[in-house]
């Protein structure tokens, strides 16, 4: 066996045990949906929440919608965006994942939840934009828009202060980002105009640029809003519980491409969801995407 092989043995290792497991959580949920269409409707529900434990069909955002594992608790944080992460909205319990277009994702048997939010129009919403699309909301809304200003890939600050001024973009030659032009918008605060200044932010951001201007953390201060990231994709921490003895699980949530809402995922080593962060091993293997060892590293947007 020569050193090339030698070093990606463990890496296909891997992505094949990856595929295995999607392929079972495949057969399972196609089992679990005859089983359930075979059910009179009125006991679907109660089969569900048996099968789901960790799951309350009732409840409506993350927080009560997502049951923490035995002996767990959501700890209070004193970031506020901990709250906001944790008071997301969630679609009902079973819905699809729908790109940006109205299509179904061929995979409906990754997630264990939507949220409720939209992805807009345009195939622009992918794996960094959602996490960019969630830390701009809270700032926004929570009267904190002079912080919202990041980096393109290119390198340039797209400032929301600058646009909601008028101020937009100049492009060269081959279409980037080069420098503000005059204003040529009148200057407006609405939730209309920040809408277009994200999707102006999501064309020409992406998980590079989002890791170079976030700081990197240890595993240990993990919290709801953190992000796992390495060049090729971005994952949301959506929640974090502890135990008494300190140890920490939490819950993943991710973009995909093409643009899709934003999928609560499962844990293909798991029934609950939860991600055990004593246990976590490198390569990170999850449903759609195996980050290589020794990353992905985490991160906390600014």
């Amino acid at each position: 066996m020569d050193k090339l092989t030698k070093r990606l043995l463990p890496y296909l290792i891997a992505c094949l045990f990856a595929m295995m497991i999607c392929f079972g959580q495949q057969a399972l949920a196609q089992t679990d949906d005859r089983l359930t269409n075979s059910l009179p409707q009125e006991t679907s529900p109660a089969t569900k929440a048996q099968k789901k434990p960790f799951i309350n069909p009732e409840g409506m955002t993350v927080e009560t919608r997502f049951l923490p594992p035995h002996g767990f608790e959501r700890k209070k944080h004193d970031d506020p965006y901990v709250a906001f992460m944790r008071t997301l909205p969630m679609l009902p319990d079973g819905s699809p994942v729908l790109y940006f277009d109205g299509r179904l994702k061929p995979n409906q048997a990754i997630h264990i939840g939507v949220l409720d939010i939209d992805v807009g129009k345009r195939d622009l919403q992918q794996c960094a934009d959602a996490a960019l699309r969630l830390r701009g909301e809270y700032l926004y809304h929570s009267g904190q828009g002079d912080k919202i200003a990041y980096h393109l890939s290119n390198g340039f600050l797209l400032s929301w202060p600058e646009w909601q001024k008028g101020f937009r973009l100049k492009y060269d030659k081959n279409k980037k980002p080069q420098t503000w032009m005059e204003k040529t918008a009148s200057p407006s605060n609405s939730y209309e105009t920040f809408r277009k200044y994200l999707d102006a932010l999501f064309m020409y951001a992406g998980v590079n640029s989002v890791m170079k201007e976030s700081r990197r953390i240890l595993l240990s201060e993990i919290q709801p809003g953190d992000v796992f990231a390495s060049t090729g994709h971005l994952i949301i921490v959506l929640d974090v519980v502890q135990n008494a003895q300190g140890q920490k699980r939490f819950l993943l949530a991710q973009s995909y491409m093409p643009a899709q809402q934003i999928e609560v995922l499962i844990n293909p080593f798991s029934p609950d969801g939860w991600y055990d962060a004593s246990t976590l091993i490198f390569p990170f293997i999850t449903p759609e995407w195996i980050f290589p060892a020794p990353g992905p590293n985490l991160f906390r947007m600014p």
